[in-house]
């Protein structure tokens, strides 16, 4: 990528951290472009990105034992600004002369650091001499002795050198996360190392990043004819969406109703895309083969591998009757791009084959195109905002690739679907009209193969039982379940007995991640 808005850029340096992502989104929200790549990258690759800056993330190792990550040498060498944060900066400090040393007395959480002296890094007028900032812990080693060059620029109570500068090469250590949210003025310490220190103004935005894009599309198709496999998700929505500004009519969307879908959600894809915006979209009813294929299966693992080959299965039948089809697109985005490299031991996360195409772009002999894959989640969801597309799709919640056959536990029936349909519409309607869909990062209704007793009218009468599931997060690696209003659930709960003919009894999940997930199966 060679266009203006690539043209600053801040390199992430990961040693592990489970924040190091939430760097990367933090740099992007602040207008600059950013990757993550592993600290054992090799030193050609750091001098190919040609960063304006350097950050280097935290981690769960000890630089006090021998085989400690190091951070490659020619990192200092490159006479651009350096962040180091937690390990980054403990590693920093070794390497560069300092002293790090073990601590008895770790700091995990809330803290209290005291400002010594001034800095490039800190606004002085904001974070002036003798104040004070609240800020998220999370070490049990800590920097005993400066390196040559630096001073302390603040402390806690744990750590006697929690930010070190060195204001002449631009050289800086926290020992605290600024990224995560906990932190005071987190993001003001990230946006003054990003402009004034590395001198970057802001150049990645929304509709700077959508002309891009449709430029490198019509570079790269040309006057081929792309075909993409469109969920009614928010990534091939908004990929859909950005394909037809860029190439109209030389894409073909397929959309396979499997049987599996929330209610009203085929209406809802052929309203936004076909009617709406113009895109020529292929409707697949595949619902009765999903169906007999999940025939008397209950093992979750064996549920998403027989959608995803029956996926696989109908939409490599339609491509064939497509004419002139030369490209695949995906709509692979950057947290699958991490996961997919792998951690550095070798141990490589599987992305799941639902939740894209698995093996497609091979055995359809297609050329692949992914120009997602390089935003993050919540860049995606801007882009989409600006593309025009309506709220409801941009900001609809996570919705698993295998659909309602992992909501509903165990065996699948097509009874046991409706139930859950109609029981999921109605909270998800209650949510929107209580204004709590938007305060939720996930919410969904899950149907539970057991039968509880009920009273209706002056009989007894035993039905089935739907749990209801809501949580907040910001990265989906913890969750905290949502403290929906009692009067709100009551609500909710009353609804589904009285209109979804099947359901007895309503309860309300209140696990969190971890050590609960997110989805039940």
């Amino acid at each position: 990528m060679t266009s203006s808005i690539f043209a600053e850029k801040i390199l992430i340096l990961d040693f592990g951290s489970q924040y190091t992502q939430l760097i990367a989104r933090r740099v992007r929200e602040l207008g600059v472009y950013c990757e993550i790549l592993p600290y054992d990258v090799t030193p050609e690759e750091i001098l190919a990105f040609q960063a304006k800056g350097l950050i280097l993330s935290g981690g769960p190792e000890s630089v006090t034992v021998d085989d400690a990550p190091k951070i490659p040498d020619v990192v200092f060498s490159l006479g651009v600004p350096v962040l180091g944060i937690c390990y980054g900066m403990q590693a920093m400090a070794q390497q560069l002369g300092g002293e790090v040393s073990s601590s008895s007395l770790r700091e995990f959480g809330f803290a209290e650091v005291d400002i010594l002296s001034e800095s490039l890094l800190f606004d002085v007028k904001i974070d002036p001499v003798g104040s004070h900032l609240k800020v998220w812990m999370s070490h049990g080693d800590k920097v005993t002795a400066l390196p040559v060059g630096f001073r302390t620029v603040a402390r806690s109570a744990h750590a006697p050198i929690c930010v070190m500068a060195d204001d002449a090469r631009r050289w800086y250590g926290i020992q605290f996360h600024p990224e995560v949210t906990h932190t005071d003025k987190g993001c003001e310490i990230l946006d003054r190392f990003i402009r004034v220190l590395c001198g970057c103004q802001g150049l990645w935005r929304p509709l700077e990043i959508i002309n891009e894009l449709v430029q490198q599309v019509r570079v790269r198709v040309g006057q081929e004819k792309v075909l993409l496999a469109l969920s009614g998700g928010v990534d091939s929505s908004v990929l859909a969406a950005l394909l037809h500004r860029a190439i109209g009519d030389q894409l073909i969307c397929v959309f396979v109703d499997n049987g599996l879908l929330r209610k009203g959600e085929k209406e809802q894809v052929v309203a936004t895309f076909s009617e709406g915006l113009g895109i020529q979209l292929i409707v697949v009813d595949a619902a009765s083969l999903f169906l007999d294929r999940l025939k008397d299966i209950g093992d979750p693992e064996q549920k998403r591998k027989i959608i995803g080959k029956a996926f696989i299965d109908v939409f490599e039948k339609k491509a064939a009757e497509l004419a002139g089809v030369t490209w695949l697109a995906q709509g692979t985005i950057y947290p699958d791009v991490i996961e997919s490299a792998g951690s550095r031991t070798g141990k490589a996360h599987v992305i799941k084959s639902h939740h894209n195409v698995g093996g497609l772009p091979e055995r359809m002999n297609l050329k692949l195109l992914e120009p997602l894959r390089e935003l993050f989640k919540d860049e995606v969801r801007k882009i989409g905002v600006a593309l025009g597309l309506p709220d409801a799709i941009v900001y609809r919640h996570p919705f698993p690739g295998p659909g309602l056959a992992v909501r509903v536990l165990g065996k699948i029936e097509a009874s046991f679907l409706q139930i859950l349909r109609e029981a999921d519409a109605i909270y998800m309607e209650e949510l929107h009209a209580s204004g709590w869909y938007a305060k939720t990062s996930q919410a969904f209704a899950v149907f539970l193969p057991v039968k509880s007793v009920g009273v209706v009218g002056d009989a007894r009468q035993y039905e089935y039982v739907v749990s209801l599931r809501a949580v907040e997060t910001i990265d989906f690696m913890t969750a905290k379940y949502s403290h929906l209003p009692y009067e709100l659930l009551e609500r909710i709960s009353s609804r589904i007995v009285n209109e979804v003919k099947g359901i007895s009894r309503v309860v309300y999940d209140i696990s969190s991640k971890p050590p609960a997930t997110i989805e039940w199966e």
